[in-house]
């Protein structure tokens, strides 16, 4: 099959980013979809780098994961789907795969008219009267658009949502992950995530002062009111805020990032954003990562990184975490701090292989592209047959 993502805009598309979620399960259903030896084209930002076929829409993604709605940003996106939509139109593609809900209201205002079927992933919560609900309103079930939940918890969200598929969850290369079956003497809690309150890093803080654990806190401060009046509160809290996002990696990050900061005498430590590489080493010498949210989130990349690489996950009981984490044999899942606090101390039982094969199992690229690529199928087959019945 020939597939076009219409990649989001906000951080280019490649594997070394720090935070870009969304970005990053493009950047890997394209990479599972080469393996896979489908044609992945992806409509994208010129500082992309991906493993199929590069369609450059617009010279340099926004770089900003989020900033104010300008006029630039607005004309950016809009030549992003003229030009995505051209690609479309030379007659090759079988399909489209979309991730931003923006982009739906410039195809409600018929900026984008797609000559083939799309699959668009719903990588965000329902709202009452966001983007997909308008767009649902005034859609029929003979619609060639149909929506992917990342969740079962997300499905449920999205009740009544018209042509919504089965759950895809979203996977990661393991092999990318490297594992460590003891993290050693310098164990200590790892947190990641944008930093705001819907995260709970202030709730991470908690739990590691009730268990005397050290905590590394990292993530992005995003030029929000709301997050960076969190991290003027959050800063009060820290005892130590070091730069972790140097250009090192492997053995060399490790000996002159990593290890001055863990010979720290410390104990809540903010390390700014990291890069993929980077993070990863931080999971895996972490003895348990925290993800201590307060909010549904829909499905967080956070928990199969971690337990890819053996890292297991202490997570409140919101969202999708019940059904990634396996309660007792890759994590704990907790209903309040005493309980976040209370699994911590027992983390040491659980055998960080489990964790790893967790993922191996059912979180993988591999499992995920095949589940896309079946959906691709059975949706181009259905239109086709339609087409050949229709009088």
């Amino acid at each position: 099959m020939n597939v076009l993502h219409i990649a989001t805009l906000n951080r280019p598309i490649r594997q070394d980013l720090g935070y870009g979620p969304i970005e990053t399960v493009i950047y890997n259903i394209d990479k599972g979809l080469h393996k896979l030896g489908h044609r992945s084209i992806v409509a994208c930002s010129g500082d992309s780098h991906v493993a199929g076929e590069q369609y450059t829409t617009i010279k340099k993604s926004f770089r900003e994961y989020w900033s104010k709605d300008t006029s630039v940003q607005r004309e950016n996106m809009r030549r992003h789907l003229v030009r995505s939509l051209q690609r479309a139109k030379k007659g090759d593609i079988d399909i489209i795969h979309m991730h931003d809900a923006v982009m739906v209201e410039y195809i409600f205002k018929g900026v984008f008219k797609s000559p083939v079927p799309i699959v668009m992933t719903l990588h965000v919560p329902a709202e009452d009267k966001g983007s997909f609900k308008q767009w649902n309103e005034s859609l029929l079930s003979s619609s060639t658009a149909y929506f992917v939940p990342i969740s079962e918890y997300q499905r449920k969200q999205h009740h009544g949502l018209v042509n919504a598929q089965k759950v895809i969850h979203h996977g990661i290369d393991v092999e990318d992950y490297p594992f460590k079956s003891n993290p050693g003497k310098q164990g200590y809690l790892f947190s990641i995530g944008r930093i705001t309150s819907d995260k709970g890093q202030d709730k991470a803080i908690e739990i590691a002062k009730k268990t005397g654990f050290r905590l590394i806190l990292a993530g992005n401060v995003q030029n929000k009111v709301k997050d960076r009046a969190f991290f003027k509160r959050l800063k009060k809290t820290i005892d130590l805020v070091a730069d972790a996002g140097k250009p090192l990696a492997g053995s060399d990050y490790y000996k002159k990032v990593m290890k001055p900061i863990l010979d720290s005498d410390k104990q809540i430590i903010y390390i700014g954003e990291v890069d993929s590489a980077q993070k990863k080493q931080w999971y895996r010498y972490a003895l348990a990562t925290l993800f201590p949210i307060q909010w549904g989130e829909p499905f967080g990349l956070v928990l199969i990184e971690s337990m890819g690489c053996g890292t297991p996950v202490v997570a409140f009981r919101k969202g999708s975490v019940p059904e990634i984490v396996i309660h007792g044999k890759t994590g704990f899942v907790a209903d309040s701090i005493e309980d976040m606090a209370e699994a911590v101390r027992a983390v040491h039982l659980i055998d960080r292989s489990n964790c790893r094969k967790h993922v191996k199992d059912n979180f993988s690229i591999a499992s995920m592209a095949g589940k896309y690529s079946r959906l691709y199928q059975r949706i181009i087959d259905e239109r086709t047959l339609c087409l050949k019945t229709s009088p």
